[in-house]
């Protein structure tokens, strides 16, 4: 513990910064993983699925009331207002005010109409909103704190409220009788509570509600990105909400556990991505993009085989977290986990029209991406059930991933550079393995003692020959 404490205090402020804000991420969706078991048991499947269709309500919301306005633009305008971050922050949170009541002239009139489409409430609809305003002030107060490098107040207070948070949710389940909207309550009130006392503080201290100028940066730098926003939002979360309007909102929780059981992974993408685009971008900038060649490939193979993990022991796995009422949904996982090695491929080619600060075609594949999405999941979930949905699923990433790759290619080509960053037909080759050993897995849940096999076969060959595969990767490293 010594030696640990010894290397902490040594290690530079950034990086302590990044390195406490993983461990709190993993922490708390860690939580968010191990109560699921609770709380699937305690609701039906239909009160589950409240409680996605609110998630996925409040995804959008987000969008809609705040523009991203605590992500896409924030970064840049802590650096440019660095004196006056306060008054900036106030001023986002006033748009956040206006973009609300704004709604609220349009829904409350016509109340009874949306709520049949939202499926919710009028008094969870105004919870949503609250919810949402409360969360991304929330969001604008950690990041700031980001930018000062006072980590420990923000690991305290996320880990802190999501405890509290699942504590007021227990008590709450375990005491009313429609439960769904109980859990709602739960998750809706530490973020009202936390964010609205936040608010009000950085409101007070900012003093600066409407600035024209900064009103001005804000919405130009982010309206344009809206269309992006809103397109991953809908490709996203219109599964469950398209599920729960054609099929029921009962198939719309038992698909979401699923899921979200196979994007479990999802944190891992983030983390690995976050770590590698510091270096891909110093090999940009240093025209030794070559060498990513193996290094990309390399990651995805990484991925490839945690993919496999997750989809081969599905059955059990979902059985152990959801229960037997959410079985019928094992075979959304195959192809939804899969989805992930292709979201992979599309964050290496998005990087590097980052690098460029070629935003365009990243929009125009979103928007194609959930508009196929869209047209599939109405077409087949008609047709085969909501398990369908997961292969549209699918079928939407291999587009996202292929519009990128092309967007990039062009990036390259209308700048006269070199595209050999990358081993495409490695890639492709992996993308193709990975799918046959999905299905063949998918072929054998009905055998767990074969899988248990082959796994253990597959793990001692890794181990024994794992000289062998580390001096392969020495040797492509150096190609």
């Amino acid at each position: 513990m010594e030696r640990i404490r010894n290397k902490w205090a040594q290690l530079p402020q950034a990086a302590k910064v990044s390195t406490a804000y993983a461990v709190c991420s993993i922490l708390q969706r860690g939580l968010l993983f191990l109560t699921m078991p609770l709380f699937t048991r305690l609701l039906t499947t239909e009160q589950y699925g409240q409680v996605l269709i609110y998630s996925s309500w409040q995804g959008i919301f987000q969008i809609l009331l705040t523009l991203n306005l605590a992500y896409g633009s924030f970064s840049a305008a802590m650096m440019r207002f660095e004196e006056d971050r306060d008054g900036y922050i106030a001023s986002v949170e006033g748009i956040f005010f206006a973009l609300s009541g704004l709604f609220f002239l349009i829904y409350l009139p016509f109340a009874s109409r949306w709520n049949v489409l939202l499926e919710l409430p009028t008094g969870l609809v105004c919870c949503l909103v609250a919810d949402v305003v409360c969360l991304n002030a929330l969001q604008l107060w950690s990041g700031k704190k980001r930018f000062e490098f006072k980590y420990i107040s923000v690991v305290l207070v996320t880990l802190i409220s999501s405890v509290v948070s699942l504590l007021i949710q227990f008590f709450l389940v375990t005491h009313q009788e429609e439960k769904g909207y109980a859990r709602i309550i739960g998750m809706a009130a530490v973020n009202i509570l936390i964010g609205g006392y936040l608010m009000v503080r950085s409101m007070i201290r900012g003093r600066k509600i409407f600035d024209r100028t900064y009103w001005r940066y804000a919405l130009s730098f982010n309206i344009p990105l809206l269309a992006y926003y809103l397109s991953q939002m809908i490709f996203n979360q219109s599964d469950r909400i398209m599920i729960s309007h054609m099929v029921g909102i009962d198939k719309a929780g038992i698909y979401g556990v699923a899921y979200n059981f196979a994007m479990v992974l999802t944190f891992v993408l983030d983390a690995v991505n976050n770590s590698y685009v510091p270096w891909l971008y110093g090999k940009i900038r240093d025209g030794e993009e070559a060498g990513n060649r193996s290094i990309s490939l390399g990651l995805a193979a990484m991925i490839a085989l945690l993919i496999c993990g997750v989809s081969w022991f599905a059955p059990e796995i979902i059985w152990i977290m959801a229960g037997e009422e959410y079985m019928e949904a094992v075979f959304v996982v195959p192809p939804v986990s899969v989805s992930l090695l292709l979201l992979f491929y599309s964050q290496l080619f998005i990087n590097v029209e980052f690098y460029y600060e070629e935003k365009r075609s990243l929009v125009f594949a979103s928007i194609g991406a959930a508009v196929t999405n869209l047209v599939l999941n109405w077409v087949f979930i008609k047709a085969y059930g909501f398990v369908a949905a997961a292969y549209t699923t699918l079928f939407s990433y291999i587009i996202f991933a292929a519009c990128n790759c092309i967007a990039m290619k062009k990036v390259l080509k209308r700048r006269g550079l070199p595209d050999r960053g990358y081993n495409y037909r490695g890639l492709l080759l992996l993308f193709a393995g990975l799918c046959a050993v999905t299905v063949a897995g998918a072929m054998l849940y009905d055998y767990l003692a074969v899988r248990i096999v082959i796994t253990c076969l597959v793990l001692a060959g890794l181990f024994l020959y794992r000289n062998r595969i580390l001096a392969l990767v020495r040797v492509l490293q150096k190609k």
